[in-house]
């Protein structure tokens, strides 16, 4: 049986991950309205969404009144990668405490899930590997990164919140590294620096000595992730991992990119980042059990597309 045509709100959906998202939507026949006040999304990452009847952008901020009649909504607005949240950490704030308000209030109103979009680092620099959903977190709340860290563990427990008193129907989903297509040359994060790099033939730079872990997801990956999250009724009320569980160090993808751009890039080591984890890795059991979702695209395949991706860009 076809699955039924819904109307859909992404947040941020003229992001990276978020404007896959609503490709993905629209593949499947729904109506979907993007919100994006475009501080880090991008009109050229909604240009084929643009040309389909089923799709809206609205250029508003999740922080002011949000009035769209839909079915189910997506919440992934805010900034993502350091470079983004260091340079806003306010509105990154407002974002995932008023903007997320804002957006559990509207599924109070329509009566529709909400899938929010958390992240692993909630985790902060953990104490326990892998990651289980029931894992607590080693954060600081005051740090350079507490602007993201902590508006996301504030969402969270404001999800839950309305879900208890009010019977919001909400599903937390924590993402995990993710690359592919559609990353800014600037977006501050580990493959679009050493990809970047690598291609103009600069030194490719590591914080720390490299031992410091990361496993990594595609975004097509991610996105089904997502969708299943939000179409699976058994997801009502949980907390979800979703990333690829297979681990490796900064330094050996450095070697891997290297490998696949073709290029002799040099290696930097400069200075850890203050609070920057040295390991993550996700536990998927959940995912794989309640979704049926485990990541299919390998490091490989994944790699090829970014590269091809920076190419085309001028990266």
């Amino acid at each position: 049986m076809a699955k039924k045509s819904k109307k859909v709100l992404v947040t941020g959906g003229a992001g990276f991950i978020g404007s896959h998202l609503c490709d993905a939507l629209l593949a499947a026949g729904h109506e979907v309205t993007c919100l994006d006040n475009l501080a880090t999304g991008r009109m050229a990452n909604v240009e084929k969404a643009l040309q389909n009847p089923l799709f809206t952008l609205v250029d508003k901020d999740v922080t002011g009144p949000i009035e769209e009649k839909v079915d189910v909504i997506y919440h992934l607005a805010s900034p993502a990668s350091p470079a983004d949240y260091y340079a806003m950490p306010v509105k990154t704030l407002l974002a995932n405490s008023i903007g997320t308000n804002n957006c559990l209030e509207l599924a109070l109103k329509l009566g529709a899930r909400l899938l929010f979009a958390s992240t692993s680092e909630v985790y902060g620099d953990p104490e326990v590997s892998p990651q289980k959903e029931g894992y607590y977190g080693h954060v600081n709340p005051v740090g350079l990164r507490s602007c993201y860290d902590e508006g996301k563990r504030f969402a969270e427990a404001l999800c839950k919140a309305y879900e208890r008193h009010d019977g919001v129907d909400v599903v937390i989903v924590r993402i995990f590294n993710t690359y592919g297509s559609r990353m800014r040359p600037d977006d501050g994060r580990v493959i679009p620096n050493f990809v970047c790099q690598a291609l103009e033939g600069q030194p490719m730079t590591i914080y720390g000595d490299g031992s410091q872990t990361r496993s990594f997801c595609h975004v097509s990956d991610m996105v089904k992730g997502l969708t299943l999250a939000m179409e699976t009724p058994e997801a009502e009320g949980e907390v979800i991992n979703i990333g690829n569980p297979d681990e490796m160090r900064v330094i050996d993808l450095a070697a891997r990119v290297r490998e696949k751009t073709g290029t002799d890039s040099p290696l930097v080591f400069e200075p850890l980042p203050e609070d920057d984890p040295l390991q993550r890795k996700p536990d998927i059991t959940k995912a794989m059990k309640l979704l049926g979702w485990a990541p299919t695209v390998s490091l490989e395949d994944g790699l090829e597309d970014a590269v091809a991706w920076f190419k085309t860009i001028g990266g």
